[in-house]
């Protein structure tokens, strides 16, 4: 479950309609939506499977019409108590928290991404379109604060953001270093958050004399929990929709650009792997998505499709343990499509949104098992084919390539649990009453330096080289994820046979497992 909260009463963007009072949006039709439903009555239909009782801060005269679709509605007279509201609302949750303006027109499958996504806290920005013409503005350091006036579809630009999260916030009295984003709305935060998001709206509500009218209240929450330490990721609407509306006018333009949106492909999309290998990304995930939509759409599951994955995998086993050039072929064929259904049930449960359990459990193991059953197959084929003597060899290499796969994974394994444990490096704060945020820049300055030198500075410079789309994907080449190894087990033993397969899977394997253990040991010094 997740607790949402929408804020009938956030005010919405600035000079909509040349200062016509904004219609409320219970009263704001859809018309071309099927039952043309209300701006408001959409949100709690999509929101019901998260929270199907959100919690609406609402203005007193608006209350009613919003009781009429919601029972759960608070009045609220002033942007101080919209901020009480919201910490009463959260206090004590032990759920997920979303934020989203009750005025809001979005696509399902972003409020999807935005509850699904890893950060323990994220937004919802706007980027400010960069000039390519104009002159290079000077270097951060040298930049003094501002109180931002630019405005980004009707919304203040009083955001800097960078490195995948907000830097800092601004407001009409607390001025920000060099904005360049604004903050649309929508706000995502895990639970561990929720509790520092309650004791800041409170703080917040004692000092509204400092904000203007144009201030949103996700804008100060987002101010209140950067200052707080907290860090927020951020993203953009990228190839999704939002707009929040006051105008029936604004109504229909904006269905209409929403229209123009393809939804479903951005699900699809959104069903592959961003992180996948060289292989993956350009000889499977190109296609692979339409696999997994069609086989949605026909009612198949993710547990049925890694099935089909693992009977493949046995049928590539079964070739290669003939011997002959033709099993080599047909299992490194089979192989390959082996791996396609591999990645065709995650992407299934991605798009279908099917998890479970047992279908991570399923996936996770018999990718393994596939693997050293083309193994096993291979050394046979080796057996039988008497190319090899009596195969005793071929098996003591089988046994190797086992053997260094197993230590990686358990490395991977171990790692990632240890990784989890470890505390992140903490943020700084800076008082709310602060009035630029100077001090807050000044100590990541100072943070960065304590952490330039050595094992750091290689680190970074190594993260800096993966800009390169070339050292990008050579370093995703070069860990011989499970996609560059079932190919390898496909092309080698299709064109020369078992033995160098496995010498192939060793050496590179080993290659991979000394870089991976490189890099985490370093990571670990850090």
């Amino acid at each position: 479950m997740t607790r949402v909260v929408l804020l009938g009463s956030s005010p919405g963007p600035i000079g909509s309609e040349a200062g016509a009072p904004p219609v409320p949006p219970t009263d704001l039709p859809l018309p071309s939506l099927p039952g043309a439903p209300t701006v408001y009555g959409r949100l709690l239909q999509q929101l019901a499977s998260l929270d199907p009782e959100p919690v609406t801060i609402a203005r007193p005269a608006q209350a009613a019409a919003y009781r009429a679709h919601s029972a759960r509605v608070t009045e609220s007279a002033d942007l101080a108590g919209d901020l009480r509201a919201l910490a009463d609302a959260v206090e004590g949750s032990t759920d997920n928290v979303l934020i989203l303006p009750a005025d809001a027109l979005l696509h399902d499958e972003l409020i999807y991404q935005l509850t699904k996504a890893k950060r323990g806290a994220i937004a919802l920005i706007l980027r400010e379109e960069r000039d390519e013409n104009a002159p290079e503005p000077p270097p951060i350091e040298e930049a003094e604060p501002e109180i931002g006036m630019g405005v980004l579809e009707g919304l203040p630009q009083r955001t800097r953001a960078g490195r995948g999260r907000v830097i800092s916030v601004g407001t009409a009295h607390h001025a920000v270093t060099r904005p360049n984003a604004a903050l649309l709305g929508p706000i995502h935060l895990q639970q561990k958050h929720v509790a520092v998001l309650a004791e800041v709206a409170r703080e917040l509500a004692e000092l509204t004399h400092l904000f203007g009218p144009e201030d949103d209240v996700t804008e100060l929450l987002v101010f209140g929990l950067v200052r707080r330490g907290v860090s927020v990721g951020v993203r953009g609407r990228r190839d999704l929709f939002y707009r929040r509306l006051r105008q029936p006018a604004e109504a229909v333009a904006a269905l209409g650009e929403m229209a123009a949106f393809d939804e479903d492909r951005a699900r699809l999309d959104n069903a592959v792997k961003g992180a996948d290998g060289f292989f993956t990304t350009f000889f499977v995930s190109t296609y692979s998505r339409f696999l997994a939509r069609w086989a949605a759409r026909r009612g198949l599951t993710p547990n049925q499709v890694t099935l089909i994955s693992i009977f493949t995998g046995l049928l590539a086993a079964a070739a290669f343990a003939t011997g002959t050039r033709t099993g080599y072929v047909a299992g490194g064929v089979l192989i390959y499509f082996a791996f396609v259904f591999d990645c065709v049930d995650g992407q299934v449960a991605r798009y279908a949104r099917q998890f479970g359990v047992l279908g991570a459990w399923l996936d996770a193991t018999f990718d393994r098992f596939k693997e050293y059953a083309c193994f096993v197959g291979l050394a046979i084929g080796a057996t039988v084919s008497g190319q090899f003597g009596d195969g005793e060899d071929v098996w003591t290499l089988a046994l190797v390539a086992l053997a260094l796969q197993s230590v990686k994974h358990l490395l991977d394994f171990s790692f990632g649990a240890a990784n989890r444990r470890k505390p992140p490096v903490p943020l700084p704060t800076l008082d709310l009453t602060a009035a630029d945020d100077r001090p807050l820049r000044e100590a990541l300055e100072t943070r960065k330096l304590s952490r330039s030198g050595g094992v750091h500075t290689a680190l970074r410079f190594w993260a800096r080289a993966g800009r390169f789309r070339p050292v990008h994907w050579a370093r995703k080449m070069i860990v011989f994820p499970i996609g560059e190894r079932f190919a390898a087990i496909a092309i080698v033993t299709a064109f020369f046979d078992p033995r160098v397969t496995f010498l192939t899977l060793i050496v590179w394997g080993g290659i991979a497992a000394t870089y991976t253990l490189t890099g985490r040991l370093l990571r670990s010094l850090a």
